[in-house]
């Protein structure tokens, strides 16, 4: 059951991206739940998840295979080796930094990817707006995701 929920959340996460805009800017929502993957699972797990929800999102975007791929599992390997014990202690302060860092790590390799091997997907300022945006919109999830040690 716990696996149908979890289907359910990666669909409707995929969806939402590509139906919903706030300020011109769709929401990034896969690297919040490759974020809760790290941060909850650790960092192989996190690595993982991230991965095939990269993969996923590659897949809908019709561009090549890789971007998402890679932005993902960094941001779940990073979370769940920065925050879970590795180097941080973790706080919710640090959760939305963390969230809202990852999430521009995020956006600048999916960006850099499909430069170097594909082309140019949006104009430079226009990018960094995106990103500052999205990782405006994800950091109020870093205070609701938490480490399982975390009081």
């Amino acid at each position: 059951m716990k696996y149908l929920v979890r289907a359910f959340v990666v669909f409707l996460a995929l969806f939402l991206q590509t139906k919903i805009t706030i300020l011109g800017v769709p929401p990034n929502l896969t690297v919040i739940l490759a974020f809760y993957a790290g941060i909850r699972y650790g960092e192989t797990r996190g690595l993982v998840s991230g991965a095939f929800l990269g993969t996923l999102e590659d897949i809908v975007s019709r561009s090549i295979i890789g971007p998402n791929l890679l932005g993902k599992g960094v941001v779940g390997y990073s979370s769940a080796f920065l925050i879970s014990g590795g180097i941080f202690r973790w706080t919710p302060l640090l959760g939305i930094v963390a969230i809202s860092l990852l999430t521009l790590v995020d956006n600048c390799v999916v960006f850099l990817s499909r430069t170097l091997f594909d082309t140019m997907p949006a104009e430079p300022g226009a990018a960094l707006y995106i990103a500052v945006m999205q990782s405006l919109l994800n950091a109020p999830a870093g205070l609701f995701i938490r480490p399982r040690h975390a009081e």
